[in-house]
This record gives C-alpha cells, structure tokens and sequence, in this order.
C-alpha cells in the first residue's frame, strides 16, 4: 500500500525461485496477493522509475501460512505428559482452546497493522490537503488586499477636484 507520495501509486513485481512473473501490478496504489509457494527464493520489487522526481512511502507485510513447524510443536508437549487419558484429554482441549486464541491474537494484529497504514495513507492525504488549502487561501487573501488597495484608490481619485483654483 502506498501511504504517502505524488499519485500514490507504484509497481509491483513478484518472481518465483525459477524466475518466472508470478503477480505484475502497474501503479496501484494497494494490493492483496495470495501464491502457492515452493521451495527457493522469491523476489519481490516496489518499482517507481515512471514517477523519479517524486518519492515514496509504503507499507507491506508478507505473511507466511502453514509453514509446518505447528505441528511438531503440537506433538512435542505429549511426550512430557503422563497421566491417565482423561487427562491427556483435558491437555488436548487445553492447547486447542490456546492455539485458537494464539490464531485470533495473531489476525487482530495483522488486521491493526493494516489499519495503522490505512490511517497513515489518510493522515498523509489530509496533511497535503491541509497545506494546499492554507496556499490557496493565502494567495486569496492577497489578492483581496490588492483589490481592496485598487479600490480604495480609485474612489479616491473620483472625489479629488482637479481644478486648479486661482487665488
């Protein structure tokens, strides 16, 4: 997501480990990707060359699903355990109700994050408006200066007497 800069937008490059373009985006200012992986190295690129006097300020965040060590985790606590079933049961139930609020915690966070780089993009926004209002505004307000100048200037001249009286 682009959160501050001309246009808010920018390209996005994504490469598997064989090289090949999986996602392309041009000039967005924000996306969502979802790639089955493999084993390697994958490249990702914010690119900015079409916009080079301008800079800018994103936020992304790579998250990796499924990556296979839960389930040892989830096995390795048995062998600690000894007891009666009933009460390896009761572990069980235990570590579920866990690894379910350890999931719920961990989507709050990413779901904060997120909305912490919505409000920074909206912030950026409304500070850029802020300043060109208060621009616009001045320039304005010098205009009325000069016209009220001119204007006074002018009613002046219409009651001058421009006869010259002798004495």
């Amino acid at each position: 997501q682009v959160l501050d800069g001309a246009g808010l937008d920018v390209d996005f490059h994504l490469l598997s480990p064989k090289g090949e373009t999986l996602v392309f985006d041009e000039r967005k200012s924000d996306g969502v990707h979802t790639v089955e992986t493999e084993d390697g190295d994958y490249m990702f690129c914010f690119d900015n060359t079409f916009s080079t006097i301008s800079e800018k300020v994103i936020f992304f965040e790579l998250i990796l699903d499924n990556m296979g060590e839960d389930a040892q985790d989830e096995e390795d606590w048995k062998k600690y355990v000894t007891g009666t079933d009933l009460l390896d049961m009761k572990l069980e139930d235990i570590l579920e109700s866990i690894n379910s609020v350890k999931a719920r915690l961990s989507k709050s966070v990413q779901i904060q994050t997120l909305l912490r780089a919505f409000e920074a993009r909206d912030r950026n926004i409304q500070e850029s408006n802020f300043d060109r209002v208060n621009f616009w505004s001045m320039v304005n307000l010098g205009v009325m200066v000069v016209v009220s100048a001119v204007q006074v200037y002018m009613l002046k001249s219409l009651f001058e007497d421009k006869r010259k009286s002798r004495t």
